[in-house]
């Protein structure tokens, strides 16, 4: 008697499932947003929306710095989506707080720090970057000529890049490197090496990084060398000791991205979601830079080579 009724119970709630509409709000999918500082500078962000099951909404949010977080919960009603979630890099010790209005497929709203600094939002849907066809690809270019920074430029913070010994030298925390020139889909060649807890990046686009930093600092896969910072974790640990010089292969189309890393892959044809905590804007449509992150400390590169497609 118990097992029939146990079967029936099932059985109804089944029914009723199928029943249902699917729940799909509007705000579900991938955000471009930009925040505006007090002194009117554009600060970069991003946020995912998702269903969990029947009606909860997931999601994940990368701030102006620091790597993609969970978002356990979201709340979505009369066009109005809020969450918090703990401070990370940020300073404070309150919640970050969004809150938003969907309207015209748009998002306008606010973003509340844990320091209580409220900085008005704005977002976009981000764009799919698919392409129809595979890259041709056009004449390699060399983005360090050895000799002088031509073709590049310092961007935020004091410069201490120098050019010592046909080497790209960072000798101290300071401005990043950013080149004059900006890219869509390519191939990059990079040669790098950092000192013992050593710390840098590669943008992708100004937009993507992926990391170099010494795994002896042991930090998760997702942000160890090789990995595109808080998204994609490297498939295998092949780094070398601090002080050895290693390459990066590098191929991004649209948002799919192979990494070889000492000539081994670590990361093959997978989609970037969007852009990482220190990117220079959240446009992904459009072109944008190569630029090497200088801010953490000392960090030398060489034989920079980029393939642009045609």
């Amino acid at each position: 008697m118990r097992t029939a009724f146990s079967i029936a119970t099932t059985a109804f709630a089944v029914t009723s499932l199928v029943g249902q509409e699917p729940y799909r709000p509007p705000v579900i999918g991938r955000w471009d947003l930009t925040l505006t500082a007090s002194d009117g500078r554009k600060l970069p962000s991003w946020l995912e929306v998702q269903v969990s099951g029947n009606h909860v909404l997931v999601g994940r949010f990368v701030a102006v710095v620091g790597s993609a977080r969970p978002i356990s919960k979201l709340d979505y009603a009369n066009d109005t989506l809020r969450f918090a979630i703990p401070s990370q890099w940020e300073q404070g010790s309150d919640d970050l707080r969004l809150e938003a209005v969907l309207a015209s497929d748009r998002l306008s709203g606010a973003v509340t720090m844990p320091d209580g600094t409220r900085l008005p939002m704005t977002g976009v849907r981000a764009p799919s970057l698919h392409r129809d066809a595979p890259p041709r690809w056009g004449t390699p270019v060399r983005l360090f000529n050895g000799r002088d920074l031509t073709g590049w430029h310092p961007g935020g913070g004091e410069n201490q890049w120098k050019v010592v010994d046909g080497v790209l030298s960072n000798q101290k925390g300071g401005a990043n490197l950013v080149t004059d020139r900006t890219v869509t889909d390519f191939e990059l060649h990079v040669e790098f090496r950092y000192p013992a807890q050593g710390n840098s990046g590669i943008y992708l686009r100004g937009r993507h990084e992926v990391q170099i930093e010494d795994p002896d600092v042991g930090t998760t896969p997702s942000e160890a060398l090789g990995a595109i910072y808080g998204f994609i974790a490297p498939n295998e640990s092949v780094g070398k000791k601090p002080g050895e010089w290693q390459t990066y292969d590098i191929t991004l189309v649209g948002r799919l991205l192979t990494v070889v890393l000492n000539g081994h892959r670590i990361i093959s044809e997978q989609n970037i979601p969007g852009p990482t905590g220190g990117a220079l804007d959240s446009n992904e449509g459009a072109p944008g830079p190569i630029f090497l992150q200088g801010d953490h400390g000392p960090v030398e590169y060489r034989n920079i080579v980029l393939t642009p497609a045609r």
